[in-house]
């Protein structure tokens, strides 16, 4: 699996997200391009830790998690409409440019990172190490410029 903290894996990301316009509709899924756009800064934004998310789980999901955790950042990719958590999940209409650029800066400071050691916990899958956090950041992204064409 590609990494985010991988210079070209970096670079070809941003190059298909300047594919996107605001016309750009999904292959799947419910979320227009603006919502995902926007939906996939809180994954950097909580990997970085800039967004602290109030997530509280239970026991057997906990489990569930842990049972699921290596499909994150392994080399298969996800599957088209897996579920996601109502915390990450955006309903809201936003503006594309901003959204763009936004993502476009949160991507770039997360790359920054290879050296770091101390990542907060995921709220739901607990520790990554750095080289898990760059493939599952990597995994997400591709997962969503693939549902957009890109």
């Amino acid at each position: 699996m590609k990494s985010l903290f991988d210079e070209g894996a970096h670079q070809e990301l941003l190059s298909r997200i300047e594919k996107l316009n605001e016309n750009t509709s999904a292959n799947w899924g419910k979320m227009s391009v603006d919502q995902m756009l926007k939906h996939c800064q809180v994954p950097l934004e909580v990997a970085i830790g800039n967004k602290e998310l109030n997530s509280k789980i239970g026991f057997m999901k906990k489990l569930l998690f842990k049972a699921f955790k290596p499909a994150m950042y392994n080399d298969k990719l996800w599957n088209q409409n897996i579920p996601t958590a109502k915390e990450y999940v955006v309903t809201q209409k936003h503006d594309f440019d901003t959204e763009k650029e936004e993502l476009k800066n949160v991507i770039n400071e997360f790359s920054t990172l290879k050296s770091k050691t101390n990542w907060p916990k995921h709220p739901f899958f607990g520790n990554f190490t750095t080289e898990q956090w760059g493939k599952l950041q990597y995994k997400h992204l591709d997962h969503h410029l693939r549902q957009f064409g890109a």
